[in-house]
């Protein structure tokens, strides 16, 4: 298998035991779950947004170890204070080192909009999702058909999330639905783990209309940002280049005060 096939086959399990000891019932009457979400959509589209969504992240399948040290509290705040539109937490535990905890702790700190990023098979990842403060759901057309996009799409709506739809290639525009507002592209092949930006600019013009386009991964320049923006992109995800930093707070600082620069 490639590693999303584990990744996919892990996860399975994962929600399985986890429904196992924490009923849907319980998670509806969480402190968050009838909390009114923040919308990323208007977040990135307000004028003068920086249109990044900044990501909490302590590791990868392809780099290993990226940031272990750094606390969530303090880089989520950084990103809060210094213009982040959105903030990313990766809630994956196996393979991407994070909790679902770290979104729930993300939302007792800031009050950004806040994407769960993970692998999103089940309905009750959504339930969990809304429990513990986000806002955004990540749904990734590389492990959906279309017909499990619409359903989890037109389901985490309906708790009041926005859905961000994760495409690689041509082959998954068919994912794309009404419920689908934001639309990313990611640069970064999820078999080979191989990074590519001009695969973004592709791609997006192959997006229906009326979409908020998204680029992910491999970001790491104020001048890709430009470029993507002249290339119809309103959102940026950026991860990797602030979590590698020595200090990931200093490093979106510097990255958001050269942004206004450019």
């Amino acid at each position: 298998m490639n590693i999303l096939e584990q990744i996919i086959q892990q996860k399975k399990t994962e929600v399985a035991e986890r429904k196992e000891k924490i009923p849907v019932a319980v998670l509806q009457v969480s402190a968050f779950y009838n909390r009114k979400c923040i919308s990323l959509v208007k977040g990135l589209l307000e004028p003068g947004s920086t249109g990044i969504i900044a990501e909490y992240k302590r590791k990868s399948p392809s780099k290993g170890i990226i940031n272990d040290v750094s606390q969530l509290e303090e880089v989520v705040s950084a990103y809060e204070q210094y213009g982040a539109a959105g903030i990313s937490v990766l809630t994956d535990e196996q393979f991407f080192g994070g909790s679902i905890n770290d979104l729930h702790q993300a939302r007792n700190t800031v009050n950004r909009p806040l994407l769960r990023k993970d692998f999103m098979i089940d309905e009750y990842q959504l339930e969990e999702a809304k429990a513990m403060g986000a806002d955004v759901i990540l749904l990734i057309a590389a492990v959906l058909t279309a017909t499990r996009v619409q359903q989890l799409a037109a389901y985490a709506v309906n708790l009041g999330l926005e859905v961000l739809l994760e495409l690689h290639d041509e082959t998954e525009l068919n994912r794309v639905c009404d419920e689908t507002v934001l639309v990313g592209i990611n640069n970064r092949n999820l078999k080979t783990f191989e990074v590519n930006i001009e695969h973004s600019i592709r791609l997006a013009e192959k997006i229906p209309s009326g979409k908020i386009k998204i680029a992910e991964s491999g970001i790491d320049a104020p001048e890709t940002i430009a470029l993507l923006r002249k290339n119809g992109f309103s959102g940026f995800l950026v991860g990797e280049h602030f979590m590698k930093q020595p200090s990931p707070a200093t490093a979106f600082k510097h990255f958001i005060e050269q942004i206004i620069k450019t």
